[in-house]
């Protein structure tokens, strides 16, 4: 077998960076935050240890994401973090890694090219650019190849890409800028505007986590957060509860719901018709937004679900996805090997 264990695919994401390795599975999972000196410019810190930096740094220190709406705003940035997780995932290898990288299906060539620049300023050997759908068909265990209609709505920190995919490519697709990250920001502007309090990213996507949604619960939850007064500048604690919060969030979801609709109005006939047979497929971080699949329903009249695995899905598929590529070139070449020693043997 050719397939090397230092070849990987990447999910550059927004929020996270993932990396999945054929053979161990996913072996990096953290949040795309680096924690740098503004004096030096050295990184201090990366994913994980930086994230928890966010909010609670002196000002000699710079806490970044360095990837922003699923695209590089920070090359340089974006290139360190690469290489302290490539670094992570495969060691120190002689050989330089073959990677896939995805990319939301709204980047323009440029934005293309900037991330496949910058995977390989930071070792990689070969590079691979996937559009995310793609790849969450592939993670979920979708065959793409088949002459079949496959919805795919891919929700991460950035970006929300909708496509529907059949005989291998999208047929259809849409990306609008709305995500996990939108849903955060919702939040601290609800919070700011009716309780004139000022939360931090980390208390919005908590608060999302806990009471966030399309539609609200039958039993409606409340939590108690903490922040600073906007009146006072004083540390101040309230109680949100979980019909307020799904309020803060309705422009965003429908913004989602809509995309999703307008998608389904220009898909042709025959891939209509097996979308409604299947379903819509959730995939993404994003997707597990308590009840966005029946908000979609509601809208679109066609079944929605969530994947198994949506959050990883994307990685899954990119890291098949180099696997495949990798082992279709080692065909090629074993193949014309054998081919050059029958006619050297006639």
């Amino acid at each position: 077998m050719f397939f090397r264990s230092t070849d990987i695919g990447i999910d550059l994401g927004t929020a996270s960076v993932l990396i999945y390795n054929a053979e161990k599975g996913i072996v990096i999972n953290e949040p795309s935050v680096v924690a740098i000196n503004r004096r030096s410019g050295e990184v201090i810190a990366v994913g994980e240890r930086a994230k928890l930096m966010i909010g609670k740094a002196p000002a000699s220190i710079s806490v970044i994401r360095p990837l922003r709406s699923g695209v590089i705003s920070d090359f340089d940035t974006t290139e360190q973090m690469l290489k302290y997780f490539i670094h992570k995932a495969i060691g120190n290898r002689i050989v330089k890694p073959r990677i896939a990288v995805c990319v939301p299906s709204g980047v323009t060539d440029v934005e293309k090219k900037a991330v496949e620049d910058a995977t390989r300023q930071a070792g990689a050997r070969k590079v691979e650019i996937i559009e995310e759908p793609i790849a969450a068909a592939i993670g979920a265990d979708i065959d793409i190849q088949q002459p079949s209609g496959n919805m795919i709505v891919d929700i991460g920190g950035g970006t929300c890409d909708v496509a529907v995919i059949s005989l291998g490519g999208e047929v259809v697709k849409h990306s609008i800028k709305v995500a996990g990250d939108a849903f955060d920001e919702a939040i601290i502007f609800y919070v700011r505007r009716k309780y004139k309090l000022l939360i931090g990213e980390a208390t919005a996507e908590r608060i999302k986590i806990e009471l966030g949604g399309a539609l609200d619960r039958e039993e409606p939850r409340t939590m108690a957060i903490k922040g600073r007064s906007v009146l006072d500048g004083m540390p101040k604690c309230i109680e949100v509860n979980s019909t307020e919060i799904v309020e803060s969030l309705k422009e965003e979801v429908d913004s989602i719901v809509d995309t999703v609709y307008r998608v389904i109005e220009i898909t042709p006939p025959e891939l209509a018709a097996d979308i409604s047979e299947k379903g819509i497929l959730l995939t993404g971080g994003g997707s597990l937004l308590y009840g966005l699949e029946h908000a979609i329903y509601d809208k679109v009249g066609i079944k929605a679900s969530v994947a198994p695995n949506a959050k990883e899905c994307v990685v899954i598929g990119t890291g098949r996805f180099i696997q495949e590529k990798v082992q279709k070139a080692n065909k090629g070449i074993v193949e014309t090997f054998f081919a050059q020693n029958i006619f050297n043997q006639q």
